[in-house]
């Protein structure tokens, strides 16, 4: 085996690892992430996803997982990616954003999310906040009806790896709770 070979290996490794060592701790607070978008949803609101960093390609992701389809046909849900950066998000969230809806932000400690997470704190929105290595700075500006998914890892790319997981996780519990378990 060469060394790019074992090297190659190695990301696999890590990123397992941390998956496995990040499910028991990140269990509750996205099972709770899960009810805030779900409450949301079935209380006549909306989704609204911001994402910095890896977490612009991420945010369009779920929008068309919520909005399409996970792994099996339901009716659409509300649910919209915003503008790709901070300053286009936060008009995006004082023109649309409404009591009841929820904005989930996928963070990756570049400290672009202040604003965005003001807009929503103006407009008397939940917030579900992904991060990881900028977790212990976005707390502070968190209420206590919101939640916070922190991935334990201070390597953007197995964060940004743990997040997908996470949306997926959060786009079955949806339909888990709406349409029940799939069938065998």
């Amino acid at each position: 085996m060469t060394m790019l070979e074992q090297r190659i290996q190695q990301h696999f490794f890590d990123s397992a690892d941390l998956k496995f060592q990040a499910a028991e701790p990140l269990a509750r607070p996205i099972a709770d992430a899960a009810q805030a978008l779900l409450g949301a949803i079935t209380g006549g609101g909306k989704v609204m996803i911001f994402g910095s960093g890896a977490g612009r390609l991420l945010a369009p992701h779920l929008a068309q997982l919520l909005v399409g389809r996970f792994e099996r046909e339901r009716p659409p849900l509300a649910a919209l990616a915003l503008g790709a950066t901070a300053a286009r998000a936060a008009p995006q969230v004082r023109a649309l954003g409404l009591p009841g809806d929820v904005l989930l932000l996928l963070d990756n400690g570049e400290g672009e999310s202040a604003g965005v997470i003001a807009a929503a704190r103006g407009k008397d929105m939940t917030l579900v906040v992904l991060a990881g290595r900028g977790a212990a700075e976005l707390r502070e500006l968190l209420a206590e009806s919101d939640v916070l998914v922190a991935v334990p890892h201070e390597r953007a790319a197995r964060v940004a790896e743990v997040h997908m997981l996470v949306l997926h996780c959060l786009c079955d519990a949806i339909d888990f709770q709406l349409m029940g378990d799939l069938e065998p």
